[in-house]
């Protein structure tokens, strides 16, 4: 078929996208398959997992790819205005055209008397020849030497983009196999049925992410015949109280029965709408039960031999000696660890809790300026010899994405915490910090719905205040402060003590005209973050692209309006 939408042409046979004068408009594959996908559900919401399953099926990549997409089409069909492609309320993308289609081969449109031109016969060429778009481009051998080149260049990319994701697209053993049994219902509640079977489903799609094992569906009760073997297997119940949802969760070693992790989460059964309540609750277990997975399948004979003990006391000591923010007792800290690690140059734990600590100490501005160069290049050797170690390890991973973050490589951090995600689908840190990566690379709708995606898990609730914040940001920023108060005050309800959270909830009341409670809020700010000012407010500008940084200096404005010092 030939699918029109607007001035535009889709042309499925021929695999063209035509624009208003016929003429045939350049799309890499991938976008142009996504552009079909979006055009054959036109009027439907996508979701980012949707179309990326549609995209990319059985072959992880992160998000990232999906956006290049996407911005392509955009360009091409000129919505700059993200009117043609937009991004969904609550996530996902919206193909908005009305589509119409035509029969393949017939001509794209009637001319200007609304006659259909007779087609001729084409000119006759010589046979040492090829023809694009109407143009003919010189001698076949000529053609096959570009070929020839343009193939080279691609195996070379793909080597290179297999040597980058080669710990985690290719196993050198099978994968193990790990079957989910249907959650049971013990709840006595006429919803309860369908409550536990969507949960079900959940924890299976999300299961179902991790790049390093195969899952195993619940199979029907009365299904009969073989059936695959599994290593492990993940059990639940269901259970609701007078004020809550209650899922309880385990995951067993089929062979011998052991549980390997028991995991718990309860979730308001009022005041919440169902899907979210669903969400959470396969959250909530899935995320502590594929984390301990991972540490299992990423455990090596040196972990087992290792004194765990020594290992836990050394980390222990080194992270109460800097609970008192003291450039002395962080010193302290970094001592301890990085004598541990000279001991035990291979364990993983200790590497990733130093990378942990010196990442603090560079936020903290506990390294003198000379030091902090120093310290980000021994921190990213630290971290990648123990990426080399643990390829698929989440710790790892997690401590990788964050490092890169906070010392600003926003690009790096998007695939690293992608990839994060790969192995722990529900990580609403590792969400945050693709968030903030997509913020501060100018992607503010992007940023939105990400900081949205982990607002709809919701783990680990200890990281819940970062999300939010996060999405009170990207809203301020997109010009909805009204839509930014429950956000930002969420946010603070939680941990009230981050003065940057203060100060944008001063900007969004100083643009609605409430200049009273601006005021107020940014005292609260200027008492916790003693000292800032307009020239020091903002986080590091290094790689932040020009869109955010009009974007808050638009904000900052807005806070000298509230009583930020501008000196």
């Amino acid at each position: 078929m030939v699918f029109r939408f607007g001035e535009f042409e889709l042309d499925q046979q021929r695999a063209e996208l035509r624009g208003p004068d016929g003429g045939v408009l350049k799309l890499r594959p991938k976008s142009f398959e996504m552009l079909q996908f979006f055009v054959s559900n036109a009027g439907r919401v996508l979701t980012k997992q949707e179309l990326m399953e549609a995209i990319w099926p059985k072959v992880f990549v992160g998000e990232d790819s999906l956006f290049q997409c996407i911005r392509e089409i955009r360009g091409v069909l000129g919505d700059e205005r993200r009117q043609v492609i937009k991004l969904a309320t609550g996530g996902g993308y919206l193909f908005t055209p009305e589509v119409s289609n035509l029969p393949a081969g017939q001509p794209h449109r009637p001319d200007a008397a609304g006659v259909v031109p007779a087609v001729t016969n084409p000119p006759q060429t010589p046979a040492d020849a090829t023809q694009v778009n109407g143009r003919w481009l010189g001698s076949r051998r000529q053609v096959a030497v570009a070929a020839g080149l343009f193939g080279l260049c691609a195996v070379v990319a793909l080597w290179t983009a297999a040597q980058a994701f080669r710990p985690t697209l290719v196993f050198s053993s099978p994968r193990p196999v790990v079957a989910l049994t249907s959650i049971v219902d013990s709840s006595d509640e006429p919803r309860g049925t369908a409550m536990a079977a969507e949960v079900t489903a959940r924890l299976t799609d999300g299961f179902a992410k991790i790049a390093n094992i195969s899952v195993i569906g619940p199979r029907p009760t009365q299904a009969s015949g073989s059936t695959v073997s599994s290593d492990y297997e993940i059990a639940g119940e269901l259970h609701r109280s007078e004020k809550s949802w209650t899922l309880r969760a385990r995951l067993i070693k089929t062979d011998t029965g052991e549980v390997q992790s028991v995991a718990a989460v309860s979730v308001a059964s009022d005041g919440l709408k169902t899907e979210l309540q669903q969400s959470r609750l396969a959250a909530g277990v899935g995320q502590p039960l594929a984390r301990r997975l991972n540490e299992i399948l990423e455990a090596t004979s040196s972990d087992m031999g290792r004194t765990a003990g020594g290992t836990k006391v050394v980390i222990e000591q080194a992270a109460a000696s800097i609970y008192q923010t003291s450039r002395e007792r962080f010193g302290l800290a970094q001592t301890l660890l990085q004598n541990a690690l000279n001991d035990d140059p291979n364990n993983v734990d200790v590497a990733v809790a130093l990378v942990a600590l010196q990442m603090r100490g560079i936020q903290m501005v506990w390294y003198t300026p000379d030091e902090v160069v120093a310290a980000e290049e021994k921190a990213t050797a630290t971290i990648e010899r123990a990426l080399r170690a643990k390829p698929n390890s989440i710790a790892v991973l997690e401590t990788y994405c964050r490092f890169l973050s906070a010392t600003n490589h926003f690009a790096e951090s998007l695939v690293t915490c992608a990839r994060t995600l790969s192995f722990d689908p529900w990580n609403g840190l590792a969400l945050f910090l693709v968030g903030l990566g997509q913020l501060h690379l100018g992607r503010f709708d992007d940023a939105l719905a990400t900081f949205q995606q982990a607002d709809r898990f919701d783990t680990p609730p200890i990281s819940r205040w970062t999300w939010l914040v996060g999405a009170g940001w990207a809203t301020l920023v997109l010009g909805n402060a009204e839509a930014a108060l429950p956000w930002l005050q969420r946010s603070i309800a939680i941990t009230p003590a981050t003065g940057r959270t203060h100060m944008l909830l001063a900007a969004a009341y100083q643009q609605l005209g409430r200049t009273e409670e601006a005021k107020a809020a940014m005292r609260e700010g200027l008492k916790l973050r003693p000292g800032t000012t307009a020239l020091n407010v903002a986080p590091p500008m290094k790689n932040a692209s020009p869109a955010f940084r009009a974007a808050s200096d638009h904000q900052i404005q807005f806070m000298i309006a509230a009583g930020l010092p501008e000196k």
